[in-house]
């Protein structure tokens, strides 16, 4: 007579152990969105009396005590699409250079290392290299350019990394097949390849988008005006930003009590800013997966 592999008790252990396991993992998961609700529902309880047309669409007056927020809005806006003009065309390229021409080896790795660590570094010191590099040496000032620069060597390992990954999971036999018919290799990389992975480029590209949106220490060196009440004229003035008006006003002031109501509407912008830039990224992930299996 055969004997069962797992005696009925050790069954039962097992059982138990999974139990509990996927519990604790369920409790996890739970506990980080209620964590996440908490913080969105304080933000808007704070902030939601204060958002009103006036709010989005005036400058700072009084010492920042009263007004809107409308030249941080706008400088935010500058400062994100300088940094994608300058980070996606550099992190593409680097990403298809990587996955499609650089030999496999030791050049590879050590160039793959050192995205992972640039990725790593602080924004603070992002700021202090830009301040170096484009404030003092290039002679830019603290201006738009700076800061974006500056934002848009932050996002490039992102960039990067995301288009690598999304290139490498492209199977071969797509390239193979392309070259069979005898397209050129730059003919399989923008007809065949990039076509493909553009859903995941495209999401990685507005992720990088989303966290320069939200940094303070980058362009607290290189761009970003404590009081501006009026909108930059071109790319090499100064700019008030959402992070940093958030850090000043709650840090900063004669009149806490006024400022403070201020500080979480500007926080809430920047969330909800955060939040169509995500969405955004979902949306355009949707259309473009659509468009490839369409074809």
């Amino acid at each position: 007579m055969k004997q069962d592999v797992f005696p009925a008790g050790q069954g039962a252990r097992k059982r138990r152990s999974q139990w509990l396991a996927f519990g604790i993992f369920k409790l996890l998961s739970y506990s980080i969105v209620l964590i996440l609700f908490a913080i969105l529902g304080f933000i808007i309880y704070k902030g939601a009396g204060v958002i009103s047309w006036e709010f989005l669409t005036t400058a700072p007056s009084d010492g920042m005590t009263g007004g809107g927020i409308w030249p941080a809005i706008v400088g935010t806006f500058y400062l994100m699409v300088g940094s994608a003009l300058f980070a996606f065309p550099v992190g593409v390229m680097s990403g298809i250079y990587m996955n499609e021409y650089a030999p496999k080896g030791k050049l590879v790795r050590f160039i793959r290392m050192m995205t992972n660590n640039l990725s790593g570094i602080p924004s603070i010191v992002f700021g202090l290299f830009g301040m170096a590099l484009f404030v003092k040496y290039m002679g830019f000032g603290d201006s738009i350019l700076a800061g974006s620069l500056t934002l848009g060597l932050l996002c490039v390992p992102l960039v990067i990394r995301t288009t690598e990954e999304a290139l490498k999971a492209i199977p071969d036999s797509f390239r193979e097949g392309s070259l069979a018919l005898g397209a050129t290799k730059l003919q399989t990389i923008w007809h065949v390849i990039l076509p493909m992975g553009m859903p995941n480029i495209i999401t990685g590209l507005i992720l990088a988008l989303g966290r320069v949106s939200g940094e303070t220490a980058p362009i607290l060196f290189t761009c970003a005006a404590y009081f501006l009440p009026q909108l930059p004229h071109g790319m090499l003035d100064q700019c008030m930003a959402l992070p940093y008006h958030l850090y000043v006003i709650s840090t900063s002031g004669t009149d806490m009590e006024s400022q403070l109501p201020l500080a979480y509407g500007t926080a809430l912008v920047l969330i909800l800013i955060i939040l169509i830039i995500n969405l955004s990224a979902n949306a355009l992930r949707r259309y473009f997966s659509n468009k490839v299996k369409t074809n």
